[in-house]
């Protein structure tokens, strides 16, 4: 019978402590310069491990270093990992070929004045689900926004609050989002069947921000004179985002990308033929981290597993879940809560998608939705933390042009995370999963 532990979850409940501990102490009490991201999520995670390692005195060093093996050996870890490499070779190419500015500077061509607002939060959309990074597209378009708040006289905080939110249903959305990755690979759900259920469960939260930003924005002035754009720049972003949603291998399309904007870049001259591989490492280079705590992670949920920690901790959740209903709700605060503490959405669904996973077993849940529950509301939390790196990055851009605006007073205005979640809670409760291939085991509450 497998043995089940509370306590074997003590590593991840010190990496939560430290976390959350030292980034409240570094950002609001002591006020260092870096805040929050002074604590390297890393750096945590290998003190987890140590704590992991040093628990478990049923087996020896050796026999630990198996179990480890094991839990990275499994395919979906080596397939996220081999995934945020490519898409980070792809980043990095399109980057360097100026493809981000060049579809920015395209739309906002023909962006009447009178829609600016809610035509920012659709470049945003944009931009984000064919790059697959919410930071990426807020620091490709934070100027913008502050030159459209400039321009129309509308609020910064607006402004920022429309790039925040668009960039984060990109987030949630792009096959090529680390966050989609991590969700898709952890449920052992297809990408294409993730996107399908997840669109159709934001769309009505995407169309309802649109229509509040245009209600709030009357009356804009007509925009300035934006940058140029070159049309070439623009279709690998347009190529990985229609093959993608054909459903193309996503290494295949990601490949297929790179090449084309490794091409583009070197034709319009925008870096030399011999500084391709530079392009390419940078872009890698930018993902190793998550790539590298996504390993730990596998460590550490090796170890925690075979210590007995998910079984008790899904008998906890079982304990108070009666229904389909509410291990769906019981999912969704999971991640929620990881979020918070880590302030990563990607690091929440890796910790969290593997007792998901089995949660989901439990009670028949399909794998797209839970997928694409852990998605929506890891992101949702992650685009409404003021110490989220999505916050900070338009804060900091904004700075950088001369403008001093707290965080806080973005959130007000981030009007699709909170109705992603609002959307997703409608959906949890009032549609129906027909379940996944997979029956309820006859241990788990009938729902």
């Amino acid at each position: 019978m497998e043995q089940k532990r509370l306590s074997a979850l003590l590593p991840i409940g010190v990496f939560l402590i430290l976390y959350l501990g030292f980034g409240i102490l570094f950002e609001y009490v002591m006020k260092t310069e870096d805040g929050f991201y002074g604590v390297q999520a890393i750096v945590v995670f290998l003190i987890a491990l140590l704590v992991a390692v040093v628990q478990d005195r049923r087996h020896t060093f050796n026999e630990k270093v198996a179990i480890m093996a094991r839990g990275i050996a499994d395919d979906n870890i080596i397939i996220m990992c081999l995934v945020f490499l490519t898409a980070g070779a792809f980043s990095g190419a399109i980057g360097a070929a100026g493809g981000a500015d060049s579809t920015v500077n395209l739309f906002l061509t023909f962006l009447p004045g009178k829609v600016a607002v809610g035509g920012l939060f659709l470049i945003s959309c944009f931009i984000s689900l064919s790059m697959g990074s919410s930071c990426a597209t807020i620091a490709a378009l934070t100027s913008f926004a502050v030159g459209i708040s400039e321009v129309t006289g509308f609020s910064l905080a607006l402004c920022l609050g429309a790039v925040v939110s668009g960039a984060m249903f990109g987030d949630n959305l792009s096959m090529i989002s680390d966050t989609t990755i991590a969700a898709v690979r952890t449920q052992g759900c297809e990408m294409k069947d993730k996107f399908r259920m997840n669109f159709w469960i934001v769309l009505p939260a995407a169309v309802l921000t649109f229509v509040i930003l245009i209600l709030i924005t009357p009356g804009g002035d007509t925009l300035g004179e934006v940058g140029e754009y070159n049309i070439l720049q623009v279709i690998p972003y347009l190529v990985v985002l229609f093959g993608a949603i054909a459903g193309v291998n996503v290494f295949v399309i990601l490949i297929i990308g790179t090449a084309m904007a490794l091409g583009v870049g070197i034709y319009t001259g925008m870096f030399p033929w011999t500084d391709s591989f530079l392009v390419l490492f940078d872009g890698i280079s930018a993902m190793y981290d998550i790539t590298v705590i996504s390993m730990v992670v596998a460590f550490i949920g090796a170890l925690v597993k075979d210590a007995g920690g998910i079984a008790a901790l899904i008998d906890l959740i079982h304990s108070r879940i009666r229904t389909k209903k509410g291990a769906q709700l019981g999912i969704s605060a999971l991640v929620v809560g990881v979020d918070i503490a880590t302030a990563n959405n990607t690091i929440a669904i890796v910790m969290s998608g593997p007792i998901a996973k089995e949660i989901s077993q439990e009670f028949g849940i399909d794998p797209r939705r839970s997928a694409s529950l852990l998605d929506i509301f890891a992101s949702a939390m992650q685009g409404i933390l003021p110490y989220g790196a999505q916050l900070l990055y338009a804060v900091g851009g904004a700075a950088a042009m001369g403008y001093t605006i707290s965080s806080v007073r973005i959130i007000p205005y981030l009007f699709y995370p909170f109705l992603m979640a609002i959307s997703a809670l409608v959906f949890i409760l009032f549609v129906g999963d027909k379940g996944s291939k997979r029956q309820v085991t006859e241990t788990a509450p009938q729902a």
